[in-house]
């Protein structure tokens, strides 16, 4: 069953997605500053996230009516989308006002109104800082660059700084944050949304993956941003299928509790240094490392793989040489997650090492879960059905490995072309 499920992902990996709207970032940034009126909230989105879901349904000369401020064009045979910069010259706030009209505040049981006050446009790649409310007020104090009208701007290439009025007859303590947007992207769950609230006692900085349909309760508790931070590095681990198929096979290559303790230990620590190290910036910078990382994870799973199944590698006296096998495959898992946070967070954002330290205890709390789910039942197949027992873990060890090695093959070529 195991293997049927594992050759299952392994036909749903290859089938590739697809969208009329490129999506170049996926993070959302919401800074949130307290006045006496109310507060002032200082919003980056992508441009995708305020338009792909309204193009219109009609033809019009064989295309989509486009979306507000943007047109279409047929490039080699793929429709495409890019700002209209008149549009937005006739209307500057108008972008502004699809962000106030998709963002819903909450305090009480009343909604908040939010009504724009600037709006900027700007392309990705050249967009000024963002990670403190600094950067944001001094984003927002720059005007959009004037466009330059042979070079076009896709929408998928752009991002929107506004600056959004909540007016409220007292101030806002615990409130809640949403949004109605749903651009219908592929990977939009995968949205990373950082909302850092300006109170009494310091900055709070509270993290929420996907579209925000559910609230985001904001208040001044530390531990209630801490834990944002813990649940999303939970969801890295469980819903990254490369982590998870690399943690399944160390269970199964562990013969006992105090060899899999070993084995988590050595990939934990590997992964902590490089989850720090990779984040600062600390690692190779060109275009190609990335995905060499990532198809050199891909191939640390085979590898785990085989050294699930591989009867000497399980002896007691091959341990310690498999703490170091593990924990240098950690460090490559380490650099995939800093890459994750990276998009996250910035260097310069409040509350660095808080936010850095909580996402690390989810990622191991997720190992943990994936460790008890898993080791329990094989230890009691060993125990009643030894034969059955070696059978399922090479069936489960052939899977992994098999979805890896199709990993591989992919990643690699994304490394051969970024080179």
């Amino acid at each position: 069953m195991c293997l049927l499920l594992a050759l299952s992902l392994l036909l749903g990996l290859s089938v590739p997605a697809s969208s009329h709207f490129l999506l170049n970032l996926n993070v959302r940034v919401i800074h949130v500053e307290h006045t006496d009126e109310g507060a002032d909230l200082y919003v980056r989105i992508p441009m995708p996230y305020l338009v792909a879901g309204l193009v219109g349904k009609s033809e019009e000369d064989g295309l989509p009516v486009p979306a507000p401020f943007t047109f279409n064009r047929m490039e080699q045979g793929r429709l495409v989308h890019l700002v209209d910069f008149d549009a937005l010259q006739k209307d500057s706030n108008g972008l502004g006002n699809l962000v106030a009209e998709g963002f819903r505040l909450t305090f009480g049981d009343s909604d908040i109104p939010l009504s724009i006050q600037e709006t900027r446009i700007r392309r990705v790649g050249t967009q000024p800082p963002f990670a403190t409310l600094e950067e944001a007020k001094a984003s927002i104090a720059i005007p959009s660059s004037q466009p330059d009208k042979s070079v076009e701007l896709y929408v998928g290439d752009a991002v929107v700084d506004a600056k959004l009025r909540a007016a409220s007859p007292s101030r806002l303590s615990a409130y809640q944050l949403s949004s109605s947007l749903d651009p219908g992207l592929p990977d939009q769950d995968q949205t990373a949304n950082l909302i850092l609230d300006y109170g009494p006692g310091g900055t709070k900085v509270f993290r929420s993956q996907g579209l925000m349909a559910e609230p985001v309760t904001v208040s001044r508790s530390t531990l209630a941003a801490i834990w944002t931070f813990v649940v999303e590095g939970i969801r890295h681990i469980l819903e990254g299928p490369d982590h998870v198929l690399f943690v399944l096979c160390l269970v199964l290559g562990a013969r006992t509790l105090s060899s899999l303790a070993w084995r988590v230990t050595g990939f934990t620590v590997g992964h902590s240094i490089t989850l720090s190290a990779g984040f600062f910036g600390l690692v190779p910078q060109g275009a190609w490392f990335i995905p060499l990382v990532e198809t050199s994870i891909a191939v640390s799973i085979v590898f785990a793989a085989a050294l699930a199944v591989w009867p000497s590698a399980r002896e007691d006296r091959s341990e310690w040489a498999v703490l170091l096998i593990t924990g240098g495959i950690g460090l490559l898992h380490g650099l995939g997650f800093s890459f994750v946070l990276k998009n996250i967070l910035q260097v310069t954002s409040p509350d660095i090492w808080q936010s850095l330290l909580a996402f690390n205890v989810g990622v191991e709390i997720g190992q943990l879960a994936i460790v008890l789910a898993v080791w329990p039942a094989l230890w009691l197949l060993t125990r009643e059905h030894a034969r059955l027992a070696s059978v399922a873990r090479a069936s489960i060890a052939f899977g992994c490995g098999s979805i890896a090695a199709y990993w591989t093959v992919t990643r690699l070529q994304d490394v051969v072309s970024a080179i």
